[in-house]
């Protein structure tokens, strides 16, 4: 049996000025590392022999109704503008519409060269693409809306980064690729035709009931205010919030220096190109109103009445923060077990969380340990959290189940990041034991897994990851 994708594709039907015609650039040996089996029956995609798999995901072959696109974006990168970017290292290899009904991208990450590769060589090392098959899946268990991981391959050639590592390909899933850059591009150009026709299909895939131009923006707002929402109340940072990170269907996208905090802070940063903290965890509330304020500014220009839909986009974009902040406390009085809603809520939590700041608490542990009753020997100083657990407490007494709730709302396991780079090392040397390990706890990250309790431990000090890296 050879592998068969039944694609259906609809973005390569747009004008070339979207993209460019682009087939992926052959490597010397591919071998396949991992194949998402669940995904793909969702996908309806039939898989084949080992060999043929790996030949397929590393570029070597198309498969049968392909038609491999770089796609054409712009951005603003760490707050600079740049007026082209696209797909440099990525391919799409086309649509298909899954067994749920939603349409989805199947794109090749790290598949060699492109047109818009601006002097990079267009390949991935090993390191990133294990890193996003992992974490992506594990945003996914986690309830997140994420682009997905449907296989992982090596090369069998060597990448140059701060040394010789070894190459790789993902091949990334996701309900599209459209960016706030996507449109960037086009309203930079003052290619209105486009704009129109971009947004159209925008609509069209993703948010059909939208009114036109502001009826997308307003779509996408609720859609990214969501997702902020629920990466804060993981203690996710994404490290890389440029415009051309942002996805227009609301997904998270692009993991590049991405990471989970260990211990609480405000303020933690481990991204090692984010030197000014820009996209620090609790900026990125901040952050994702900004690029929706870019998204605006595109939007407006094919608008006949320009005055009327200023004041409409800044009534949208000012609307953002109250929702992140109504979808936060949502989801921050889940996580200490509260279902009902009281107006001394937000200071409880956000002392709570002032009390982890100082007393170096572990964000996940501690929060899981509320269900447990021992959250407070994840604190320096246990008595800081005695003091704030007599109010929480006697606000409990106004909830049915509040155990089952802060369960339901705290995960036991995240991809922690001494973990994730103990994984990279130890497949770079061959061994992909821990890769799939991980993958397999990470999939239930809510359930109570005596045996892999070693993956709870925040890391010791020598373990601790200081700083994370883009596959650039």
């Amino acid at each position: 049996m050879s592998l068969t994708i039944p694609f259906d594709n609809s973005y390569a039907r747009l004008p070339d000025t979207f993209f460019a015609r682009q087939a992926p650039v052959p490597v010397r040996a591919p071998h396949l590392v991992a194949f998402n089996e669940e995904l793909a029956q969702i996908l309806r995609v039939t898989p084949g022999e080992v060999e043929d798999m790996a030949q397929t995901f590393a570029g070597n072959t198309l498969p049968e109704g392909a038609e491999p696109i770089a796609q054409l974006y712009s951005g603003h990168q760490f707050g600079t503008y740049n007026p082209q970017l696209g797909d440099g290292r990525a391919v799409l290899l086309g649509e298909t519409v899954g067994t749920d009904g939603v349409r989805r991208d199947i794109q090749l990450k790290g598949s060699g060269q492109t047109p818009f590769s601006r002097r990079g060589d267009g390949r991935a090392w090993l390191g990133p693409v294990l890193r996003e098959y992992v974490v992506s899946e594990a945003m996914h268990a986690l309830g997140i809306p994420t682009t997905r991981a449907l296989a992982a391959v090596e090369t069998g050639e060597i990448v140059l980064r701060e040394g010789p590592m070894p190459g790789a390909v993902l091949t990334r899933v996701a309900q599209s690729h459209l960016r706030v850059g996507t449109f960037q591009v086009f309203a930079g150009r003052r290619q209105v035709d486009n704009l129109k026709k971009l947004t159209e299909y925008a609509i069209a895939r993703h948010y059909p009931q939208a009114d036109g131009p502001m009826g997308l923006l307003r779509a996408v707002r609720d859609a990214q205010a969501q997702l902020i929402s629920q990466w804060m109340s993981v203690g996710f940072i994404h490290g890389v919030m440029n415009t051309d990170n942002s996805s227009i269907a609301g997904e998270t996208i692009d993991y590049g220096p991405c990471a989970f905090m260990d211990s609480y802070h405000p303020n933690t940063v481990y991204s090692s190109i984010d030197r000014m903290g820009r996209y620090a965890y609790s900026n990125q509330p901040d952050i994702a109103v900004w690029n929706l304020a870019q998204l605006a500014t595109s939007l407006i220009q094919q608008v006949e009445d320009p005055e009327s839909a200023v004041e409409e986009a800044t009534e949208i974009v000012h609307a953002m923060p109250g929702l992140i902040q109504q979808h936060w406390l949502t989801r921050f009085r889940a996580k200490i077990g509260l279902t009902t809603e009281d107006e001394g809520d937000e200071a409880l939590i956000t002392d709570l969380l002032t009390r982890m700041a100082h007393n170096n608490a572990d964000f996940t542990n501690t929060f899981r340990a509320l269900g447990r009753d021992n959250a407070r020997d994840q604190f320096l100083t246990p008595q800081a959290f005695d003091e704030w657990a007599k109010g929480w407490t006697e606000r409990l007494t106004r909830e049915q189940n509040p155990q089952a709730v802060m369960n339901a709302a705290n995960p036991a396991f995240i991809p922690r990041n001494h973990r994730v780079e103990q994984m990279i090392q130890a497949a770079v040397q061959g061994d992909y034991e821990p890769f799939h390990r991980l993958n397999t706890v990470l999939a239930r990250p809510y359930e109570d897994q005596p045996e892999a309790a070693d993956l709870t431990h925040p890391p010791t000090e020598n373990e601790v990851v200081h700083a994370t890296f883009c596959g650039t």
